[in-house]
């Protein structure tokens, strides 16, 4: 991940950063403030730029989504810097030190220098340095937190993604936020539970009702979804949902951030029975993965973050 707000934040906090700025003039509005540390709108510039061109140009509204996307990325990453910060171990500056020669050392085989890998990732040393500390950090922390019984449960919890079992689904989605007012959330559910209800009496075929209500491109395919397995593609809310499922069952009304759904199973493959010990560092490295991104939700719950995009 990248990790670029603390090391800016850290020289505001000695008025380094904050000095410089009004030397030149009235210090720039951030992109966002996590926990009294500014995400700068330069740093947001900067990650868009890395991004690969488009076959065809961007519209303002996509690019102002490209925008917040990249910005959600950064608050992620500051939460999960100030999380370390508290949680995680001491890293000696000698760690740091090494980390960054073997990068050098790295580069240099390329034909590269520390400069250009800097210009490359648009960071500066100060940045790559506080990246390092993170990651060490991190390390440190799985180290300390998650031993082999815990990564063993995870695998029999999700026995179904690890052995390859595949559902297909269709659906009907009506889009809301998770900041719809309640008023109008209760309106989205008894809708389509009256939906559900019609389909179950033969009043009104699925397929159909995804045609004329739902609102996502595969309503022309009749809400099919196609396939997907119980981790990783899909919300867990849905797939939490949908898996329990038998084929040609609907699910009662379900609710993620991206809006409210009715489901039906269509298919199931049974997938092919997986041995742990074979495939226990994939496991491992999943556990982690998912561990990491719950951790910084669960920071997102708490803090206190202010957007100043427009």
């Amino acid at each position: 991940m990248r990790m670029i707000a603390l090391a800016l934040s850290s020289l505001a906090a000695v008025g380094l950063w904050t000095g410089a700025a009004t030397a030149q003039g009235p210090v720039p509005r951030p992109a966002a403030v996590v926990n009294g540390m500014a995400i700068t709108m330069a740093e947001v510039e900067t990650l868009m730029k890395q991004a690969p061109p488009t076959a065809v140009p961007l519209s303002d509204a996509q690019k102002r989504q490209i925008q917040r996307d990249v910005l959600e990325m950064l608050i992620s990453d500051t939460l999960f810097q100030q999380l370390m910060r508290r949680a995680g171990p001491r890293i000696e500056i000698a760690e740091v030190n090494k980390v960054v020669a073997d990068l050098v050392e790295s580069l240099r085989k390329q034909g590269k220098t520390l400069a250009d890998f800097l210009k490359e990732n648009g960071q500066n040393e100060a940045q790559l340095r506080s990246g390092i500390v993170t990651k060490l950090q991190w390390d440190g922390y799985v180290k300390d937190h998650f031993l082999e019984a815990d990564v063993k449960k995870y695998y029999e919890q999700n026995r179904e993604f690890f052995d390859r079992v595949a559902v297909r689904a269709s659906h009907v989605v009506i889009r809301i936020s998770p900041n719809t007012p309640e008023a109008e959330q209760q309106l989205v559910r008894a809708k389509l539970d009256a939906l559900r209800q019609d389909i179950l009496a033969g009043k009104i075929d699925f397929a159909d009702a995804a045609r004329k209500y739902s609102q996502d491109s595969s309503a022309a395919n009749g809400g099919d979804i196609g396939y997907f397995p119980r981790k990783l593609v899909v919300d867990e809310s849905y797939a939490k949902t949908a898996y329990p499922l038998k084929v040609g069952e609907i699910s009662p009304v379900v609710q993620t951030e991206f809006g409210m759904y009715l489901i039906k199973v269509t298919d199931r493959k049974p997938g092919m029975p997986s041995d742990y010990n074979q495939i226990k560092d994939a496991v491992k490295e999943l556990y982690v993965q998912e561990a990491q991104m719950n951790l910084i939700a669960q920071q997102r719950k708490a803090a206190q973050v202010e957007i100043n995009l427009p």
